[in-house]
């Protein structure tokens, strides 16, 4: 078993940083890629970030300049740096993790709970 918790969620006001952490742990081979998902009331779940093992970021054009992504391998743990929010980032924040549990078996994506954002002023 996997397990995904995201930590750092809360309320700030307009132009506020925040930072996510995301930590995964279990029987873990290896994590490939780590990333975040968001999705705001009555809307789908949309894509913003994603760090691979090697370093390698991904983000969406809605974030891109203002969330930063990092991680630290060696205790499967993901950080989402966010700046400058506003309002249209109020969501809950989604974390996931994609690897393997033994090498011999298939990649797993295992999510976390998520974690509310909310920017309000």
């Amino acid at each position: 078993q996997v397990q995904v918790v995201e930590s750092g969620g809360g309320l700030v006001q307009p132009g506020d940083s925040l930072r996510l952490s995301c930590t995964a742990s279990g029987t873990i081979f290896s994590i490939y890629a780590m990333g975040w998902y968001r999705q705001a009331p009555g809307k789908q779940r949309d894509f913003v970030a994603e760090i691979t093992a090697i370093g390698s970021r991904n983000f969406a054009g809605s974030v891109k300049g203002r969330f930063t992504a990092s991680r630290d391998n060696a205790k499967n743990v993901t950080y989402l740096d966010m700046k400058d929010l506003q309002p249209e980032d109020t969501a809950i924040y989604y974390c996931y993790a994609s690897g393997k549990q033994r090498p011999e078996e298939p990649f797993f994506r295992q999510w976390g709970q998520g974690t509310q954002v909310t920017v309000s002023s």
